[in-house]
């Protein structure tokens, strides 16, 4: 019990941590993203996109070991082997030199091929190269320093890593802001977003090396450690190809958008995705705190209670996600007319396929993170023929349809791979019960979450409200709509479902 309230607590108190950036970081991002298009351009904006996507691709050569060591850790950490966590971070920081120093000499490379990749832009090169290279050396930053943070995260004290990134995002981005409105410099922009990389660097070991003040991990000696896990190796290998799959439409998307239509689509898309990947990152990062807790879980071998909780943590992601759809696909539109101006809104279909892949990321992570607690990673072929799928339809339907074709991939490829796949993985091979189980919850869950909407839009037919008009009209509608909609599902899963009477239980027994 008290390893159980322990690993709650510590859930807990990084969901509240992340709550309250999340929300911080939120209203400052529509903000400082109304002030850069306005000063900056939509092409700026766009191509500071498109160049972190590409850089994203160096990435790869991360393999996953970051991942692959949080697993690694997991035991140690509950066992409390203090010797074994320094031998393990000394090995990631052997790896993690290395992988900079592929990353720095790739980028190189890539270098080369910036201006047969922007043939026809009103940016001088040097802007465009200025630009590269401070974000490849932000990210060259956490392979060569921040390396140890991923013990925090594998600690339950992911809360730490959150609260020095995301202060100095904020006062990063706050200057930023003030720049571009005074000067509309580029080059200053890029040299803030520099600078504050290598700042948040310095703070954050200084932190670990408060935390953790018995931490002596040293890279010469993971060279000599790393043949004695071999399970690090046998990990990243398939993570590696996992991460694939992530990257290709992750990365590739902005870039396919720009080769289709052009650099100004890719922010009115990317004005979409704002919203989108925020409301993304507050679920993972309010929900997906407990990623630790299930690896701890799984380490302590109750298998009862691990899947009475990947059940109510199913359950709760849908009511999150129930929630999130429903206002988006109600709202978006109206806050982006009101945010940005009516040039930027887009198509309702292309809506629809946002929210569908935005619905399938939701509701995937409680399958992923019982993936990653067990190490089920050796269904390598998985994330292969996801990516397979999702560049043929994103280039064929991109080359007849757009920016519709190219996110018709990602759907494509999310129902076979995400929604078919992986839960059958997991339960054939982790949670050891039949597969009929997830189906016929996930099914409820919808057909719940329908019900839910069909009686929260006849409650609402009867408001009269222009949320277009002005931000007051539309927050008042948003609260309205949220609060009838949640309830009602809440209300609908709590009645009709076992998982979330027992979810909420346990949240009131160790909330703190």
């Amino acid at each position: 019990m008290p390893q159980q309230e322990s690993r709650v607590k510590k859930s807990l108190l990084n969901a509240r941590v992340n709550l309250i950036f999340y929300f911080l970081t939120l209203i400052l991002s529509f903000f400082s993203r109304k002030i850069f298009l306005d000063t900056l351009g939509a092409d700026f904006v766009g191509l500071t996109g498109t160049l972190q996507n590409l850089l994203g691709f160096l990435n790869l050569a991360e393999l996953g070991i970051g991942s692959a060591i949080g697993y690694v850790l997991y035991k140690p950490l509950f066992e409390h082997d203090e010797e074994k966590i320094n031998e393990i971070i000394s090995v990631f920081g052997y790896l993690y030199r290395w992988i900079g120093f592929i990353i720095l000499g790739a980028g190189i490379v890539l270098a080369c091929f910036l201006p047969l990749i922007f043939p026809n832009t009103e940016f001088e090169m040097g802007v465009i190269f200025f630009a590269y290279f401070s974000f490849l050396a932000s990210s060259l930053i956490g392979y060569f320093a921040n390396y140890k943070q991923t013990l925090l995260g594998a600690d339950q004290k992911n809360y730490v890593v959150t609260a020095y990134f995301q202060t100095a995002t904020i006062i990063k981005t706050l200057i930023q802001m003030a720049s571009a409105y005074y000067t509309g410099s580029y080059y200053l922009w890029v040299a803030i977003e520099l600078t504050f990389g290598i700042i948040y660097s310095f703070i954050l070991n200084w932190k670990i090396n408060q935390v953790y003040p018995w931490l002596c991990s040293e890279v010469r000696q993971g060279k000599q450690l790393f043949k004695k896990y071999p399970e690090v190796m046998i990990k990243t290998k398939q993570l590696f190809v996992h991460k694939i799959s992530g990257f290709v439409q992750g990365q590739t998307s902005s870039f396919l958008i720009y080769a289709f239509e052009s650099l100004q689509m890719v922010a009115c898309y990317n004005n979409y995705t704002i919203i989108i990947d925020k409301l993304a990152a507050f679920v993972n990062n309010f929900i997906g705190s407990v990623g630790a807790g299930i690896g701890n879980l799984i380490a302590e071998g109750n298998t009862k209670k691990i899947r009475e909780i990947f059940f109510e943590l199913l359950v709760f992601r849908f009511w999150i996600a129930g929630i999130l759809v429903f206002l988006l696909y109600s709202l978006v539109s109206d806050f982006i007319v009101l945010w940005v101006g009516t040039q930027y809104v887009l198509p309702e279909f292309v809506v629809i396929l946002l929210l569908i892949n935005f619905f399938i990321g939701l509701t995937r992570g409680a399958v992923d993170q019982f993936l990653y607690g067990y190490g089920l990673f050796y269904d390598t072929w998985a994330p292969i023929v996801e990516s397979s799928l999702f560049i043929i339809v994103a280039i064929w339907g991109g080359s007849l349809l757009g920016l519709k074709g190219v996110l018709l991939g990602g759907t494509v490829s999310l129902i076979i791979i995400v929604s078919i796949w992986k839960p059958y993985f997991l339960f054939t091979k982790g949670l050891k019960i039949p597969i009929i189980h997830y189906w016929f919850s996930w099914a409820y869950y919808v057909l719940l979450m329908i019900l839910s909407f069909v009686l929260t839009n006849l409650i609402v037919a009867f408001i009269k409200n222009d949320p277009q008009e002005n931000w007051a009209k539309w927050i008042l509608y948003a609260i309205i709509m949220c609060g009838i909609y949640s309830v009602i599902y809440f209300i609908c899963l709590y009645v009709f479902t076992k998982s979330m009477k027992r979810f909420i239980k346990r949240f009131l027994r160790y909330r703190v």
